[in-house]
């Protein structure tokens, strides 16, 4: 290759890494303004701004990052794994946001809202940059992320249902339990991001989409158990998303078995203990209602 064309080919790349780039903040951006928006809007409206925001950016997150997959493809050069991790991020901040009080305080929320997105969006962008599947220290940085991502992810979804954070009652050491709508929010809230966690972290060592589905499920049915268990103990304020972080990643540490395993004797005892498990939590939860004010 002459001078001349390695010059101008060296240019190319540098100007598509340069449009990456801004195409990565401008996508941050984004959600930060839809992010400060939801701080206006109540519950359960902020549910549809959270939904909605979910699928811009993983649509958003396909443009952005299909700049950098291996051949420039957009569309299939980006596996849905690599989606992920900047859409619920953004998602996170929605209930994350409504913790801040409206005043100058948004403004470092706002801030750290790009700063995680961006993040998240630069790790998977490295990723992509390279075909060979990720050593050791990117796996090790991946999965950190993911849960730092799934405690933010708990904590917003937390902070989105009523008294989802369990504040304390005056005069006593428990939170007051929620009411059957509230509950149902938070479970199905915390199991969405289970799930969609689950498949980013379940693709680090799987390659077939019905396994990632199948592994994303389990990891969807253990956090949404915890997160009803976690109410039925009413354990209040930032621990209960704290111990449903502990519990993802003890999941995914018990869980991290090939694909053949999935078909063994240990698979199958792992799906009916969360079956056992799952008919238990919510006996105690209609326990701990008791009989209605009718009966």
């Amino acid at each position: 290759m002459s001078g001349p064309t390695r010059v101008a080919g060296l240019r190319l790349v540098a100007d598509e890494e340069d449009e990456a780039r801004r195409g990565r903040l401008d996508l941050s951006l984004a959600a930060v303004v839809i992010v400060g928006l939801s701080r206006l809007i109540e519950p359960p409206g902020v549910w549809f701004v959270a939904i909605f925001l979910l699928g811009a950016m993983l649509v958003g997150a396909v443009r952005v990052l299909g700049g950098t997959a291996p051949g420039r493809d957009i569309g299939p050069g980006v596996p849905v794994a690599s989606l992920i991790l900047p859409a619920v991020a953004a998602v996170a901040f929605v209930g994350i946001v409504r913790l801040v009080p409206f005043g100058l305080l948004l403004v470092p929320a706002l801030l750290l809202t790009g700063l995680v997105v961006h993040r998240c969006l630069a790790l998977e962008a490295r990723l992509l940059m390279t075909a060979a599947p990720p050593d050791a220290d990117q796996r090790t940085t991946v999965l950190v992320t993911i849960l730092v991502v799934a405690f933010l992810g708990f904590v917003g979804v937390a902070a989105t249902a009523p008294n989802g954070l369990g504040a304390l009652a005056v005069g006593t050491t428990s939170a007051p339990p929620l009411d059957g709508a509230a509950l149902l929010q938070l479970v199905v809230g915390d199991a969405v991001i289970a799930f969609l966690l689950g498949y980013r972290a379940s693709a680090l060592r799987l390659t077939s989409t019905r396994d990632l589905i199948l592994s994303a499920l389990t990891y969807l049915a253990a956090i949404a158990i915890g997160a009803a268990a976690i109410r039925a103990m009413a354990i209040p304020r930032l621990l209960g998303p704290a111990l449903l972080t502990l519990a993802f990643y003890l999941w995914d540490s018990v869980h991290a078995t090939p694909p053949v395993g999935r078909r063994d004797g240990r698979w199958w005892w792992q799906v009916g203990l969360l079956g056992v498990l799952g008919v238990v939590v919510i006996l105690w939860n209609l326990l701990l209602r008791g009989p209605s004010p009718s009966g």
